[in-house]
C-alpha cells in the first residue's frame, strides 16, 4: 500500500510503501480484545465482616439444659452473649446473614474474572485494528458529526517526523490545516455534565477527538489530543467503541510495519518448520512401505522355493 507523507502545511512531500493496514477487518476479534483490555476494580466485603464475635457455639441444643434456646420461644440461630444470671441470659442473635450486624450471605469474593487472549489472537486484533481506523465508514459510525459529511481527505494520515518537534500553538495550525473540516472532531473538549452525574462521580464529559501515534523514541505533548506510543500501543487504543481517528508519525509507521514483519516472518520459519517435519514423515512413511514390499517379496520366494523342492 502507498502511503502520502504530509508536512505542516499538508502538503505532500513524499510517498512511502508499506504492508501495514492491508489486513482484513475482523470486528469480532476486535470487540473482543477491547473488553479483554478493560480494566476492572475488584470490590469485596472487609476480611471476616461480621464473622468477628463469638455466637457460634455459645447455645446448646439439648432440651432441658441449663444453656439451652429449647423451651424459651426463641429462634435457633448463633447467639452472642451479653450477660448472665444463673440460668437467665441477655443474648442476642449474630453472624447468620438474616439478623442484624450479621454477614452478608453471598457477597462478592474480589476477584476478577480476566479474559485470556492469545498472543496470535491479540496481534491479529491490533493488525486488524489499524486497518478498522483507515475505513472512512467505521469512522463515520463513531463520530455523529461525520453522518452526514463526506471525508475529502485521504486515509491513513501520515505526517514527517519533523511535525512532532513544534510548539503546541504550530502544531494545532499544522493540524487544522491537515484535517480541514475533521479538525473540530479531532480536538477533545471537555466540558461539565449536564444533570446529576455531576454529583455522581462523573462531572466532567469530553469526545473521543484525535489519536497521534508517535515512535517510542519520539516525544510530543499538545494539549486537546491524545499521544501513544508505537510500543505502547492497544486495541483499545484505536478501537473503543468505533474507529477512532488517528494520525501516524513516519517513524510510528516503520516500527509497526518492523513488527508486522517480524511476525510475518515468524509465521513462515514455523511454515518452513512444519513442512520440514512433514517431508521428514512422507520419507520414513515410504520407507516402511518399501520395507514392508521388499519383506513380503522375499516371503513370497521362500513360499516359491519350498513348493519347487
Amino acid at each position: 500500500m502507498k502511503l502520502t507523507i504530509l508536512n505542516k502545511e499538508g502538503k505532500k512531500i513524499k510517498d512511502r510503501e508499506t504492508v501495514l493496514f492491508g489486513d482484513s477487518i475482523r470486528e469480532d476479534i476486535i470487540r473482543k480484545v477491547v473488553e479483554a483490555e478493560k480494566i476492572w476494580q475488584p470490590y469485596a466485603n472487609k476480611f471476616r465482616s461480621g464473622m468477628d464475635r463469638s455466637a457460634s457455639g455459645n447455645v446448646g441444643h439439648r432440651r432441658h439444659d441449663w444453656k439451652s434456646d429449647r423451651g424459651r420461644g426463641l429462634s435457633r440461630v448463633p447467639r452472642k452473649i451479653f450477660s448472665r444470671h444463673g440460668t437467665q441470659f441477655t443474648w442476642e442473635a449474630a453472624i447468620v446473614p438474616n439478623v442484624r450486624g450479621g454477614r452478608r450471605a453471598h457477597p462478592p469474593k474480589g476477584s476478577v474474572n480476566l479474559k485470556k487472549i492469545n498472543k496470535k489472537e491479540w496481534k491479529k486484533a491490533l493488525f486488524s485494528a489499524l486497518s478498522y481506523v483507515n475505513n472512512k465508514d467505521s469512522l463515520k459510525d463513531k463520530y455523529d458529526g461525520l453522518k452526514d459529511k463526506e471525508i475529502k481527505i485521504d486515509v491513513p494520515i501520515i505526517v514527517e517526523n519533523a511535525f512532532l518537534k513544534l510548539k503546541s500553538k504550530d502544531a494545532l495550525e499544522g493540524l487544522k490545516k491537515i484535517l480541514g473540516e475533521l479538525y473540530d472532531i479531532g480536538i477533545i473538549n471537555k466540558k461539565v455534565r449536564a444533570g446529576k452525574g455531576k454529583i455522581r462521580g462523573r462531572r466532567y464529559k469530553k469526545n473521543a477527538g484525535l489519536l497521534m501515534i508517535v515512535g517510542k523514541s519520539e516525544e510530543m505533548d499538545v494539549q486537546g489530543i491524545d499521544i501513544v506510543k508505537s510500543n505502547e500501543l492497544t486495541v483499545s487504543d484505536l478501537a473503543s467503541n468505533g474507529a477512532r481517528l488517528t494520525i501516524f508519525s513516519d517513524k510510528a509507521v516503520e516500527e509497526l510495519e518492523s513488527f508486522y514483519k517480524g511476525e510475518k516472518a515468524a509465521k513462515d520459519k514455523e511454515d518452513k518448520k512444519e513442512d520440514r517435519k512433514e517431508d521428514k514423515r512422507k520419507v520414513r512413511k515410504d520407507k516402511k512401505n518399501s520395507l514392508k514390499k521388499a519383506r513380503v517379496k522375499k516371503d513370497d520366494k521362500s513360499k516359491l522355493e519350498e513348493k519347487g523342492k
